[in-house]
């Protein structure tokens, strides 16, 4: 029914950089908080970001942390990782996922991909190093 589409995935150079965008498709969401997960290869699947409904609220993987930026614009619906100085060991697929039981992105369950309700198929992030 409803997905998230995720776009501005692609390949880079170490130290570059790549803006991922979110947002719903086929269906409108009610308030939800946002993640960003990862899968490298190799890896099972990984937390990056998450940001609240409000966007007052954005907790970070250490790996993350100084690096990446997790904002939104609900005017857009629309939520944004910003990626910076980009590491080979951040390759994998990127995805979204929109958790409606917990807009707030408090607890620890944020991390748990389990949790979150709707998601994007994922967009290819390489880094080359």
């Amino acid at each position: 029914q409803v997905t998230l589409v995720e776009s501005g995935g692609g390949l880079v150079q170490a130290g570059g950089s790549l803006r991922l965008s979110c947002a719903p498709s086929g269906g409108t969401l009610s308030r939800y908080s946002t993640g960003w997960f990862r899968q490298a290869p190799g890896k099972r699947r990984e937390f990056v970001a998450v940001i609240s409904w409000s966007g007052d609220s954005t907790k970070y993987a250490d790996s993350a942390k100084g690096r990446f930026t997790i904002f939104r614009d609900n005017a857009k619906n629309t939520v944004y990782l910003q990626m910076n100085s980009l590491k080979s060991e951040d390759t994998g697929i990127y995805a979204c996922a929109a958790n409606l039981k917990n807009p707030s992105g408090g607890g620890s369950y944020y991390r748990e991909a389990l949790e979150y309700d709707y998601w994007g198929q994922g967009t290819q992030v390489t880094v080359s190093s």
